[in-house]
């Protein structure tokens, strides 16, 4: 496996500018963030907000993620062994895809709270979890979670390992539903008796 240091994955152009519009060589600066905030957690330091400088902090926003998500992801691998790098990166390119095609690069200035998600333990067609993680999940390809909020936490991951359904791959299929539950419900049923 290729590592790349994050002086040579952030060059600045002549202007002073992070080369962040990357679309070949993206990942690498994702996989140079991820494994400084890993190394960092390992260390002690504790705090999205210290972790990164302006040109990885621009990378990340034009990618549509933040230093929180990132942090998250770190935080959870270094202190509970999941998800791994695989499922971080896989999670991103959802989520830096939807921003890109659908969003056109922009906010939607809009923070879902956790008060805001339906509750842990309410069920949908039997499946306990199931109607908040759509919500996450459309929070997430939106940019809308809280800092408080982690797609991919714990929970979460349950969720995915008891119906046998990929973080990414859960992103993709609520994106392609559009809003019609029935399209995941059914897709997650699908997991379930496939398994």
């Amino acid at each position: 496996m290729i590592h790349f240091g994050i002086e040579s994955v952030f060059k600045l152009q002549a202007k002073g500018q992070p080369d962040h519009m990357d679309n070949v060589n993206w990942t690498r600066s994702f996989r140079a963030i991820y494994d400084k905030a890993v190394a960092q957690y390992e260390a002690g330091q504790y705090g999205a907000e210290s972790y990164f400088d302006h040109a990885e902090i621009q990378f990340l926003k034009s990618i549509g993620h933040t230093a929180q998500e990132i942090y998250d992801f770190a935080e959870d691998r270094v202190t509970g062994g999941e998800p791994d790098f695989e499922t971080a990166l896989l999670v991103a390119a959802v989520r830096r895809d939807y921003f890109l095609e659908v969003m056109q690069g922009r906010s939607s200035g809009r923070v879902v709270a956790p008060a805001d998600l339906t509750g842990k333990e309410v069920e949908e067609d039997g499946i306990v979890w199931l109607p908040r993680i759509i919500e996450k999940a459309e929070a997430k390809l939106r940019g809308e979670m809280d800092p408080d909020l982690m797609y991919g936490c714990g929970g979460d991951r349950k969720f995915f390992q008891e119906n046998h359904v990929h973080a990414a791959d859960f992103l993709r299929q609520v994106w392609a539903a559009d809003g019609d539950r029935r399209k995941v419900i059914d897709y997650v049923k699908r997991c379930r008796a496939e398994a």
